[in-house]
């Protein structure tokens, strides 16, 4: 009998916010023949040394663990994590979690920092290649 699969779950606050992780190292994590993008996301926590180490485990066992979590639109999702980290802040533990997500599962909105008409161009071209990196993409679920 096959068991369930590791999981770690957000149960209450908004939907996680997920970042296009850009680091080319990474890539090497998400080698399918499946279309995939590894994104980052931050949660608070109480615990983030014992998640972590729940991650660790299932990775040592050669199994999955999961981010289950609900969208903006009230559905439970889940994204297989690919790696973990936790550091201390004071109101509690802050665990950052890389994910991988398929294509389907998430809208791309693109924040520039500001909001200024001025810089309206007819260019769009170079207007995006001048301001447009990795670290300006948030992943909407």
């Amino acid at each position: 009998m096959k068991e369930d699969p590791e999981k770690i779950t957000i149960i209450e606050g908004p939907p996680p916010v997920f970042e296009f992780a850009g680091d080319p190292l990474l890539l090497s994590l998400i080698e399918s023949p499946n279309p995939s993008q590894i994104a980052m996301c931050q949660v608070r926590t109480f615990n983030g040394p014992a998640l972590v180490e729940r991650c660790y485990r299932a990775w040592h066992a050669h199994q999955t663990i999961h981010l289950e979590y609900r969208s903006s639109d009230g559905l439970t999702k889940q994204a297989p994590i690919l790696a973990a980290r936790w550091s201390e802040l004071p109101e509690g533990h802050l665990l950052s979690l890389w994910v991988r997500l398929n294509p389907d599962d998430f809208d791309i909105e693109i924040y520039f920092g500001f909001e200024d008409e001025e810089n309206d161009s007819d260019d769009e071209d170079d207007f995006f290649d001048d301001f447009l990196d990795d670290s300006d993409i948030d992943l909407i679920i």
